[in-house]
């Protein structure tokens, strides 16, 4: 069983925060991805339960048993840092063993496992090399064996692909997906990159200034953020957000007033002594439609092709209302060009001045997701 728990931990530099009070439970082979900006307390919290970084408060349990103040050795974890870490002068096959080595395991049973894991990250052809003969992706691959080797109970990672290029990325992705199916191990991952959480994620933490934000599946979080916080950090391109002031609401939401002055309605339940107060409107590219007297307009500023979908940012840069919107790849526009989109109502979202999400009134054959 490899369950962790997480209780009340809290992390304090000085009259710093790095973590405020959290409490997490990470199911037994799961895998978790924490994501969210530098410095919003992830790797922090992955390095407490790794044991690096001593807790100022709270507790951390690992299978059932508290290791808060247990020695990293003693965890049963395992962690893939963002640089390789590799010793330059052993081959692979001795940096893959050398965990094993310091632990007194035979001769004998560390072959075996090397060979093992070598066979499961397709090393087997480069035992015999030394780290300076590899590539960065085969390097990565070599400090995972490393880790993968000692059987751990939980995996830890942090931002292992942040040193790859785009194409490695992508392959390094599927390399940690089939991994998890093979070895069926619990693992912790922190990126900032939102493709990996939700690609790799059974379950995503989205943190933002030393708190946990929201937790919930890739696609539920995507589909419902819970805070400006969270829209920002899912989604790509991010989610568009635009200062609104609400000028009415009923049973069946809200309306409110564009920077331009036009007003559109929300799906999202506010309460009547909101009226007349400012709020956040979020819009994603994907839902904005062309139409010729959409509530959204603007002059083409830039336009991002990317095969089969083109993305048009509306508006100068910083200047407010300034929208991205989601064309198809084939979409003749031209620079300067007005183009108007209209958005469904039950495709918007309404965030409260401290952040927080208004609820939506999803309609009565829609499921609570």
């Amino acid at each position: 069983m490899a369950e962790v728990t997480i209780a009340g931990l809290t992390k304090r530099f000085g009259d710093s925060i790095a973590l405020h009070p959290t409490d997490l439970v990470v199911e037994d082979g799961e895998f978790l991805v924490l994501v969210g900006p530098s410095g919003c307390g992830k790797s922090t919290l992955l390095r407490m339960i790794a044991g690096l970084e001593a807790p100022s408060a709270g507790r951390v349990s690992i299978g059932g048993l508290d290791v808060t103040d247990a020695a990293p050795s003693e965890r049963g974890v395992a962690m893939v840092f963002q640089s390789y870490a590799l010793y330059p002068q052993m081959t692979v096959a001795q940096n893959i063993a050398f965990p094993l080595t310091v632990a007194g395991v035979p001769k004998r049973e560390i072959a075996d496992r090397v060979a093992a894991v070598a066979a499961m990250l397709d090393l087997a052809p480069l035992l015999d090399r030394r780290p300076r003969a590899l590539s960065g992706g085969q390097r990565q691959r070599v400090s995972i064996a490393r880790a993968v080797v000692r059987r751990p109970r939980v995996l830890l990672l942090d931002e292992p692909l942040s040193n790859l290029d785009t194409t490695l990325r992508a392959r390094m992705r599927h390399e940690f997906a089939r991994l998890h199916q093979q070895l069926g191990s619990t693992m912790i991952y922190v990126t900032h990159d939102q493709l990996e959480a939700m690609t790799l994620a059974n379950r995503i933490v989205v943190m933002s200034e030393g708190r946990v934000e929201q937790i919930g599946a890739p696609l539920d979080v995507y589909r419902r953020p819970a805070s400006l916080a969270v829209a920002a950090a899912i989604g790509s391109p991010g989610m568009n957000l635009l200062p609104v002031t609400i000028v009415a609401c009923d049973a069946d939401g809200a309306v409110v007033q564009l920077p331009g002055g036009t007003a559109v309605r929300t799906t999202a339940r506010v309460p009547a002594d909101a009226i007349g107060g400012p709020a956040t409107f979020g819009i994603r590219p994907e839902h904005l439609s062309p139409a010729e007297d959409g509530a959204f307009a603007g002059a083409v500023e830039l336009l991002e092709r990317l095969g089969p979908l083109s993305f048009a940012h509306l508006g100068a840069q910083g200047a407010v209302g300034t929208i991205v919107a989601q064309l198809p790849g084939d979409r003749a526009v031209t620079l300067g060009e007005t183009l108007r989109f209209a958005v469904p109502a039950t495709d918007t979202h309404l965030f409260r001045p401290d952040g927080r999400v208004y609820p939506l009134i999803l309609p009565p054959s829609s499921p609570v997701r």
